[in-house]
């Protein structure tokens, strides 16, 4: 039997009234492939305020991501976290997340919803060599990606994405305004429904056009800004750059075939929608 539920159209769903109607995007972590000196792997805390609180959804936690994120938001207040693949730089401080969550001195917390692809479950109770039953069952509700859910003001949609492994690039909007997320992704369409006139999109680009870069894997800062181009994004942010390139070569490559505001992602730097 599959260790993750069926995805839910509606998830914890309160309608808004009085809220300042923006969406808040903190660069936790944005390192590519591995930790870098200057931030952790990938990691994105999105934020909105209903009329009710403050929403607080993640998106990816990877390598050292967990420590940083506790800088911007009690880990015990976030709703829910989305995991765009299974490779290390974006799941594996789940591993810290779910200790935090045991056997924190408060007592055990409530489940919180995990969306990711399937055998999400399975991957991370692996990794933290417990048994599959109950795994990380009791401390996270594991969904696989579907159809399109909400949390709070929040609607996230999904879609895959070339990669060696399943891997999906997420879609966010809340108030009228929309947030663009590519995971790791190789060069693909789908990037053009993804980020179709999002507020901000936040691509990876890891590869350099100059190399002989394998098929299918990442993109190039020249492929990412191409991407936002088609999809007529309103800002790009070139994240993901691995910490063995130039992150400038990036940015530079990007500023060929985007004409938009563009900038290289930063740990700690804040966007408003």
């Amino acid at each position: 039997m599959s260790d993750e539920v069926a995805p839910e159209t509606t998830l914890l769903r309160v309608p808004g009234s009085g809220a300042d109607r923006s969406i808040k995007v903190t660069i936790v972590g944005c390192s590519g492939s591995y930790p870098g000196p200057d931030s952790p792997a990938s990691c994105y805390l999105v934020q909105a305020t209903d009329g009710l609180r403050t929403w607080s959804i993640v998106l990816d936690m990877g390598n050292g991501a967990l420590g940083v994120l506790q800088r911007y938001v009690d880990p015990l207040k976030v709703d829910a976290v989305f995991i765009s693949h299974l490779h290390a730089d974006h799941c594996v401080d789940m591993t810290s997340y779910y200790v935090l969550r045991k056997y924190h001195p408060k007592g055990s917390q409530p489940k919180i919803p995990v969306w990711g692809p399937k055998g999400t479950g399975k991957r991370l109770a692996k990794a933290y060599d417990l048994p599959r039953k109950p795994g990380m069952k009791e401390e996270f509700e594991f969904h696989v990606y579907g159809d399109p859910v909400t949390v709070g003001p929040f609607r996230i949609e999904s879609w895959e994405v070339p990669h060696p492994v399943p891997a999906y690039g997420l879609r966010l909007t809340a108030f009228g305004k929309t947030l663009a997320y590519s995971g790791d992704t190789g060069p693909t369409d789908v990037l053009d429904e993804i980020a179709v006139d999002a507020d901000l999109f936040l691509c990876e680009a890891s590869f350099r056009s100059c190399d002989d870069n394998p098929p299918e894997l990442h993109l190039t800062g020249r492929e990412a800004g191409e991407a936002a181009t088609r999809a007529n994004a309103k800002r790009l942010v070139i994240t993901h750059v691995p910490p063995w390139h130039d992150a400038q070569e990036m940015l530079a490559e990007a500023t060929k075939t985007y004409d938009g505001p563009l900038e290289l992602a930063a740990q700690g730097v804040v966007y408003t929608l």
